[in-house]
């Protein structure tokens, strides 16, 4: 006989330090001869992001020990921090940049004694010079060249700022000297990628855009001639525009051109002409492309013999392989449910980053010569007893105005444990980032850690979502705090009707721009008895208005407005002037080094809520930005999320740190 508990009550083995050690996943996988190398989370070493190489032996190893840390400011959400390539003697030379001082540094780890040395200097100005999307050209000079994208600041507020395409010399010589960058681009665009250089040399691509589009509005393909001094000349638009998103380029081995392009309303691939003709290469209503809210994601990688590796899908993704000549796609077998944008190829081999519901991201190799896929780094450990992990439903939702929404439901579940049969499970509705983004069908022990106690999640990927199609994007264009809103509300609302959930302990639970949903649901909607807002976006006029970095500082034109036109909506959906209508608990969770949604804005909310009684606690964390990423943070931040709902929806149990809730 299984026991019974009611929901919320059962004991787990998903600790929230277990939780919280097992945060983040490898990503920018990359060859360096005939080695796999990665970058990996290390939440209990501060945060930091290690550089991983898998040895000949099937081992791994760091390649820099701690303080270092391989991850670029650029943008703010960073981008490619690291490359590598096998010198002809010496062994492997890596590239990378530091977080801390943002420099660009030269590393030799074979060789006795080597410690990676700058090669590019400091700046006091703003937040100084930052690297991203580095290229090796072993060709460029007697030490040759590292290409890149270099993001200055030219003054101390946060659009003082100018992104250029540069050359580095490996030989140390800017390591003291601003002035020995070579620029490489012309400054005409506000944000570009790095270059990507045609097999002869001749040719180099980016991809460029400016405010007050994102890059998923529209984009530009650059093309550039080589010369042989180096220099890019006769730099013209090849093909993209302000309602076409170009998410990337790539060379083929032949010299050709390929890009992933939503023109058709889909992000799918197209072969380039430098004439300026284009060649759809596989029509489809599925992406083969995604957001790019970081430099230098790949989302395809071609072969050396003219086939393609392609991460594509629709909802969730698989990693296939295209020819190009019958515009077939054959995916590699497995259970994996989710691709990450990076990619990487050796021979005819590929190397990805991919996840399931049952496992956590792995680096993975395909061998397209036999079709097996194995992984071969980063490999997924159960913590615990895999029966205590949930098992998601893909469902589809119908809300305001008939439109359909995509969502993620995770049931309570525990291997020992059943609830009475006359009781209904809490659940959280989880709003996801971006808001252009989307939430993967992934395993996620921060889930497991609410599901394996008898509480229910939601994920909702509503509309605005990346993954669905530019319409289904386009839902939120001048629709944001309305539309992700019901769309959430829609599926809590549901479940509560079809009795999958209890409609008296529902709760909303968010981070950044998913952090403002919740808000705003907690605002507008009495469908949640409490909410969970993690670095959030409470004041829209503010965030407009030098509030931000420049990244998104126009962001909200296409969400919100133009606010010169609608100052009002700019109000009227803030969160921080609809204090008054908040009657639901609350824990706000912000990291007080946070220049994307400072704490500022948490500040001036709690501020027009005070004196009205409401239940909520505020919890700061030293030394976080954007999204937490140490392993006490994390567990903290959980820890005070799962005594929210205790407190709130009545459940009993003795294991949770009271959270105090002043008014």
């Amino acid at each position: 006989m299984v026991p019974t508990g009611p929901y919320g009550s059962w004991p787990s083995p998903i600790g929230a330090g277990l939780a919280a050690s097992h945060d983040g996943h490898p990503e920018y996988v990359g060859v360096v001869g005939d080695e796999v190398w990665w970058t990996a989370p290390r939440p209990t070493e501060g945060g930091r992001r290690a550089l991983v190489r898998r040895r000949a032996d099937g081992g791994e190893e760091s390649v820099l020990p701690a303080p270092w840390n391989v991850r670029s400011r650029v943008i703010e959400y960073g981008g490619q921090p690291w490359a590598g390539a096998q010198r002809a003697a010496g062994g492997p030379l890596v590239v990378f940049v530091h977080f801390p001082d943002q420099r660009l540094y030269a590393y030799e780890p074979d060789v006795p004694g080597a410690e990676p040395r700058p090669l590019t200097p400091v700046s006091a100005v703003g937040g100084g010079l930052r690297w991203a999307d580095p290229q090796l050209r072993m060709d460029r000079g007697a030490a040759g060249e590292v290409w890149c994208v270099l993001e200055e600041f030219t003054g101390e507020g946060p659009s003082d700022v100018r992104r250029v395409v540069v050359a580095v010399p490996l030989d140390g010589s800017a390591a003291g000297d601003r002035a020995a960058v070579r620029e490489l681009s012309d400054g005409a665009h506000r944000f570009v990628t790095g270059p990507r250089v045609s097999p002869d040399g001749s040719r180099a691509a980016w991809i460029a855009w400016d405010h007050p589009r994102m890059p998923w509005d529209g984009t530009e393909v650059i093309l550039a001639d080589v010369a042989g001094d180096g220099t890019f000349q006769g730099a013209r638009r090849l093909v993209g525009g302000p309602d076409e998103s170009v998410a990337q380029v790539d060379w083929t081995a032949g010299g050709q051109l390929l890009f992933s392009s939503d023109r058709s309303g889909w992000w799918n691939l197209y072969r380039a002409d430098p004439d300026g003709g284009t060649v759809a290469l596989c029509s489809r209503e599925e992406e083969f492309g995604g957001p790019l809210w970081k430099i230098g994601l790949r989302w395809f990688h071609p072969l050396d013999n003219g086939l393609v590796a392609v991460i594509h899908g629709s909802g969730t993704t698989a990693l296939g392989i295209l020819d190009p000549e019958s515009c077939e796609v054959v995916d590699s077998a497995g259970p994996w449910t989710e691709w990450s944008p990076t990619l990487a190829v050796h021979g005819s081999r590929v190397v990805g980053v991919a996840a399931s519901p049952r496992s956590a991201y792995e680096v993975m190799e395909l061998d397209t010569c036999t079709g097996h896929t194995r992984v071969i780094g980063s490999a997924h450990d159960d913590p615990v007893d895999p029966s205590f992990y949930p098992e998601p439903q893909i469902r589809v939702f119908t809300g305001p105005d008939g439109r359909e929404t995509h969502a993620h439901i995770y049931p309570p579940h525990h291997p020992g444990r059943v609830a009475p049969a006359d009781e209904l499970p809490p659940y959280v509705v989880w709003a996801h980032g971006g808001p252009t983004g989307r939430a993967p069908l992934v395993l996620d022990l921060e889930i497991a850690y609410f599901t394996s106690r008898g509480i229910g999640v939601a994920e909702v990927n509503y509309g605005g979502s990346a993954g669905y199609g530019r319409d289904y994007r386009n839902r939120l264009r001048e629709q944001w705090g309305v539309v992700d809103v019901e769309d959430c509300a829609a599926v809590a609302v549901a479940l509560a009707a079809e009795g999958t959930a209890d409609p008296r302990r529902l709760a909303i639970r968010g981070g950044s721009a998913g952090g403002w949903t919740a808000a705003a649901s907690l605002t507008s909607t009495g469908v949640y008895a409490c909410g969970t807002v993690l670095y959030p976006i409470l004041d829209l006029t503010a965030w407009a208005t030098g509030g931000t970095h420049d990244f998104e500082s126009r962001y909200l034109e296409s969400l919100v407005g133009p606010l010169a036109a609608y100052p009002d909506r700019y109000r009227g959906r803030s969160p921080v002037h609809r204090a008054d209508r908040i009657t639901a608990p609350f824990v706000l969770l912000q990291g007080l080094d946070d220049v994307i949604c400072p704490p500022a804005q948490c500040e001036r909310f709690l501020e027009r809520l005070a004196g009205r009684g409401i239940p909520h606690a505020y919890l700061t964390f030293e030394g976080e930005g954007h999204g937490f990423r140490r392993a006490d943070t994390l567990a903290r931040a959980l820890e005070a999320e799962l005594a929210l709902y205790v407190q709130t929806f009545g459940i009993d149990r003795g294991d949770v740190p009271r959270l105090e809730l002043g008014t």
